[in-house]
Order: C-alpha cells, then sequence, then structure tokens
C-alpha cells in the first residue's frame, strides 16, 4: 500500500483562529479529516503531523524517508528560510511536493520565495485547504511510478 506523510509546520495549528482573511475559517483538525477521507477513497495510507518545532519537522522527515513514498508538507514560514528543512527533504530522496494555503507569490516580499521549493517535485500554492488534496492525488501518482528498491542505498558509485 502506498504511504503517504503529511507534515504540517508552524501555527497551522492555529488554523480557523490566525488571520482568517487569509487562511479562512477551516481548522487543522478538519483539514486533517478532509486529506485522511481522501487518502481513503485513494485506497492510499496517511500518517499526517503537525509541529512549531524546526527540529521536530526535520526529524519527521527523517523518519518518512525510511516508511513514506511520497511527502507533502507545509512547512508555513520556515519555508522562507530553512535550510535545515530543505536539507533534510534533499537527504530523504523521497517525492515531495510542498503546499501553502494561500498564494505566497502575493503576499509580502520574504513570503515570495521558498527554499524548499527547488527540491521538491512541486508546490501547491494559495488553493487553501484544497491544495493538501490536490498534492495527495499528485502524489499517489508520483509514488506509483516511483521504482521499487530493495534493501540499504548503496555506498558504491560507478
Amino acid at each position: 500500500m502506498i504511504k503517504i506523510q503529511v507534515i504540517h509546520g508552524p501555527n497551522l495549528n492555529m488554523l480557523g483562529h490566525r488571520e482568517r482573511k487569509i487562511y479562512g475559517n477551516i481548522s487543522l483538525l478538519e483539514i486533517d479529516a478532509l486529506i485522511h477521507a481522501e487518502a481513503e477513497r485513494l485506497g492510499v495510507q496517511v500518517r499526517i503531523d503537525q509541529s512549531n518545532s524546526e527540529a521536530e519537522i526535520i526529524d519527521l522527515i527523517h523518519s518518512a524517508a525510511l516508511q513514506a513514498d511520497c511527502l507533502i508538507i507545509n512547512a508555513g514560514a520556515y519555508a522562507h528560510y530553512s535550510y535545515a528543512i530543505r536539507d533534510a527533504i534533499a537527504a530523504a530522496d523521497l517525492p515531495t511536493i510542498e503546499v501553502h494555503l494561500s498564494n505566497i507569490y502575493a503576499r509580502e516580499e520574504f513570503r515570495r520565495q521558498s527554499v524548499i521549493a527547488p527540491v521538491a517535485v512541486g508546490q501547491i500554492t494559495g488553493f487553501g485547504y484544497n491544495g493538501y488534496l490536490m498534492a495527495l492525488a499528485e502524489a499517489v501518482r508520483l509514488a506509483s511510478n516511483r521504482p521499487v528498491v530493495s534493501g540499504p542505498p548503496s555506498s558504491t558509485r560507478s
């Protein structure tokens, strides 16, 4: 069975309460329920975690590298400056989809760059919670087309 890891970053636990004009009225629990329902419809397993801690997000990415077929991440503000999260995604070598609820390119200047985008296969931005559902469908497609590798990675190079 395809396994998808979803990681919500800092302040997303405040959805439904924070900046409703930007993020809407839907809570993170409601978004997670929608993701779980869509995963069930697609016949895939999904694990969802949220953390306000950069270190914990990195640990979740490392864990996903061993357990998941694809990663969906909304790193929140960390997307704009966390090279540590960017490097963890690169090291995980998982197809990764970056999601943002708001259109980061229509917001403040500092939000218009993502250090994660260069190591992600794609980015979905500006579609609210539907961005997660779009990412889930694409994650299934990516994971379905991913070659199966057995055993630990080889330490030899050709």
